[in-house]
């Protein structure tokens, strides 16, 4: 099927043209300045036409399993197909889901959902009920003793695209200051400890990670390379923390909490991938360097929505208005992620490419998706 879509603002990797857009069997087929024939024509309106979002790191399909502390959802389908409807209309067009694998508290919500949440989204995707394309990001927590035997019958899934090492052990990486951790804990999850008790906690925590930590990520490590798949490392802080993170294969730096981490990452050609709510609120939630920050140094590769789905492009644009040109924003949320995940066929407007599309109208600054195309199919 000939599907032309005119009068569109067209933006291409290094500029933006009023044309029209030719797809044919969900590919492009070509960017051209004057309207032809097709059998569907859409008039866009004068918008601006994007490719297709990819994120290679959500938490959004985990809201949708724990909607409140102590509740797991029981109807996983519903919650899968909830997730997907969000991130369609967010104009992310692939997606990683991320799944936590291992905890590094004793709950063990993210651990008991996590294959009701693979098993639902491989049924939907069999009986074609999801609109965006969907893949696996497993999120591994080195200090959880039980991590290899959960995340083993699971590496050969064939959504599995990016593998990540955590480890939130209090006394490093972001959690080095332990006044700090133990203020957060108690503020967001109400754990409250005496000196001592506290102090034996750390202890334990501590020695679990000396027990568990260099081997699982040896094991990761190894797990990663034997399929070809990016690693990526989590909340680095420490130039030592990053060259930890790169020996073990980490070729991404995921969410580095210093600037000092992010030029490390970036002098051992690692890739420096920042979340997009951090552009969007100004800075980090968490106290962390800000992303914007990063941009503005040259030192932000891309993006990722982490939690809120809709905050992508709205951080795209938001990096557009701070004086970045629009192409180039808008790659941090499309070209970047998707070259860094090995996906040759998407992430960018050009004949020869996957017709994964979405369109935006600014509204009062604010980026509001009208349309989405998935390989060359109007999902919204």
């Amino acid at each position: 099927m000939h599907i032309q879509l005119r009068n569109a603002r067209i933006v291409e990797e290094n500029k933006i043209r009023d044309g029209v857009l030719n797809i044919r069997n969900g590919v492009i087929e070509s960017v051209e300045d004057d309207c032809g024939g097709g059998e569907v024509i859409v008039d866009c309106g004068g918008d601006l036409l994007i490719a297709g979002l990819v994120d290679l790191h959500t938490d959004n399909l985990e809201h949708h399993f724990l909607p409140r502390p102590g509740v797991i959802w029981p109807c996983a389908m519903t919650s899968a197909m909830a997730h997907d409807g969000q991130i369609l209309t967010s104009g992310i067009t692939t997606v990683l889901d991320a799944m936590a694998i291992g905890d590094f508290e004793t709950s063990g919500a993210r651990s008991a959902i996590l294959d009701a949440a693979i098993r639902a989204l491989s049924h939907a995707q069999t009986a074609n009920l999801l609109k965006a394309d969907h893949y696996f990001h497993f999120r591994c927590e080195v200090s959880d003793p039980a991590l290899m035997e959960m995340l083993e019958p699971h590496l050969d899934h064939p959504n599995l695209r990016l593998l990540s090492i955590m480890d939130h052990t209090p006394g490093q990486k972001q959690f080095r200051d332990l006044a700090r951790y133990r203020d957060y804990r108690g503020r967001k999850r109400g754990m409250l400890w005496g000196d001592e008790e506290f102090t034996s906690y750390i202890a334990e925590r501590m020695e679990i990670l000396r027990t568990y930590a260099p081997k699982w990520s040896e094991r990761i490590s190894e797990a990663g390379a034997a399929r070809r798949l990016p690693i990526a490392s989590h909340d680095d802080t420490t130039v030592e923390d990053v060259e930890r993170s790169f020996a073990s294969g980490s070729s991404v730096c995921e969410f580095p909490t210093t600037i000092e981490a992010a030029r490390h990452a970036r002098r051992l050609g690692m890739q420096n991938v920042m979340g997009a709510p951090n552009i969007v609120l100004g800075g980090s939630h968490s106290g962390n360097v800000s992303a914007s920050a990063l941009a503005e140094d040259g030192l932000l590769d891309a993006l990722t929505s982490d939690y809120i789905p809709a905050s992508l492009l709205r951080a795209a644009f938001a990096l557009a208005e701070s004086g970045f040109a629009l192409p180039n924003a808008v790659a941090m949320v499309t070209t970047k992620p998707a070259a860094l995940l090995g996906f040759e066929d998407r992430g960018r407007i050009a004949p020869g490419m996957r017709a994964d599309l979405a369109l935006v109208r600014t509204i009062e600054k604010v980026p509001i998706v009208r349309g989405v195309w998935v390989a060359g199919e109007r999902r919204l």
